[in-house]
């Protein structure tokens, strides 16, 4: 999948790359394509999930909001 518009996620860089810029300031890696086990992948998947249930006449139940 790919991130909405406007959407920004960053994360750590993995073990072995520099973490400090030359400036000194920590670097952080931004994601361009979500991946399984992200702790936004369970959201994103109930999002594109839930309106393609709803045009086949699905309807969410009160005690699931």
């Amino acid at each position: 999948g790919d991130l909405e518009d406007g959407e920004v996620v960053y994360c750590h860089p993995p073990p072995g790359y520099e973490t400090t810029g030359s400036d000194g300031r920590i670097r952080v890696c931004r994601i361009v394509k979500p991946v399984y086990g992200m702790a936004q992948a369970g959201r994103r998947w109930q999002r594109s999930l839930f309106p393609w249930l709803q045009e086949w006449g699905f309807t969410q139940c009160a005690s699931d909001p």
